[in-house]
């Protein structure tokens, strides 16, 4: 079963998916990506998972680096489940980019080259937004480049966290 909720936030409603244990989506209106079948999901306000998940969000959006522990699962390749580990590891307020993400992957034996498509397309296709920060991905030229909820919003999240003076430019 699946359990869905809202979150109401100053970028816009963020939909919260758990299989009642674990974190398993967060979409931010206006991503490109939607869910599928939502008709499908329990509305549940109160499963402890959704409870901790807003208060992240809350501390989050007060500009404040959350130190909540969110339990998440992920339902994806072994290749994009690296990417979302690296991903994890940027800490707040700090920036890295694609390449980088691709470095790291070959240091790891992950691949055995750089793989800046694929790295590409993982961080694209991150089902759970702002916690596992895709945000803080940009171009190696220090632009601000491929977020699906678009370059504001991007932009918006970086901001929050203190970091300013990003380039639009490709």
């Amino acid at each position: 079963m699946n359990y869905i909720t809202t979150y109401k936030s100053q970028i816009g409603t963020i939909t919260l998916i758990s299989d009642g244990i674990s974190l398993t989506n967060l979409y931010i209106e206006g991503q490109r990506h939607k869910l599928k079948n939502i008709e499908n999901y329990q509305q549940n306000d109160n499963l402890e998972i959704f409870q901790k998940t807003k208060k992240w969000l809350d501390t989050y959006f007060k500009g404040i680096k959350p130190n909540i522990d969110i339990k998440i699962k992920l339902n994806t390749t072994k290749f994009s489940e690296e990417v979302y580990t690296i991903l994890k590891d940027i800490p707040y307020g700090e920036l890295i980019t694609y390449k980088d993400i691709a470095i790291k992957l070959k240091q790891k034996g992950i691949t055995k080259n750089l793989c800046y498509q694929a790295v590409g397309r993982a961080v694209s296709n991150n089902p759970i937004s702002i916690i596992i920060p895709c945000h803080r991905v940009i171009g190696s030229n220090n632009s601000l480049t491929g977020y699906n909820g678009g370059i504001e919003l991007k932009k918006k999240l970086l901001e929050l966290e203190g970091i300013k003076n990003i380039s639009n430019k490709k």
